[in-house]
């Protein structure tokens, strides 16, 4: 696939981002089907207020897990929220101005939730359709 993003210079790929925040919630995969559930749950070094990673320059290196999205690994895209501006204009679809996109106020800490909680914080408004959060 001959992707919209490869013609993104550095600047214009920081900039496409929505500052949402849901990609840094936590995911659940099916291991029976292989489905992917976001939770409620945020990274801990995610600040829930300005959606922003407390430790941006630094977050592959203190937070493992996280994911790097970048033009070399758009296999990536999978697991990007539906409403993500990366994967809508990798996918062809149009942007979107951000309509309640924030997770601000809809979720906890990754601090104050033990892994084998994670399942009763599945959440289906994370990658619905409309971008609109419930």
């Amino acid at each position: 696939m001959n992707s919209p993003l490869l013609e993104l210079n550095s600047e214009q790929w920081e900039d496409l981002c929505d500052r949402c925040g849901r990609c840094c919630l936590v995911k659940l995969e099916d291991e029976d089907t292989g489905t992917l559930h976001y939770t409620n749950v945020a990274c801990e070094f995610l600040d829930t207020d300005s959606c922003s990673c407390k430790d941006y320059k630094n977050r592959m290196r203190v937070q493992p897990g996280c994911i790097r999205l970048s033009p070399t690994r758009l296999d990536l895209m999978d697991i990007m929220p539906t409403t993500c501006a990366y994967r809508r204009l990798h996918e062809g679809r149009p942007l979107h101005a951000p309509q309640n996109l924030k997770v601000t106020g809809k979720v906890v800490s990754q601090q104050y939730v033990h892994d084998d909680q994670l399942p009763e914080h599945i959440v289906d408004w994370i990658s619905a359709g409309s971008g609109q959060c419930s």
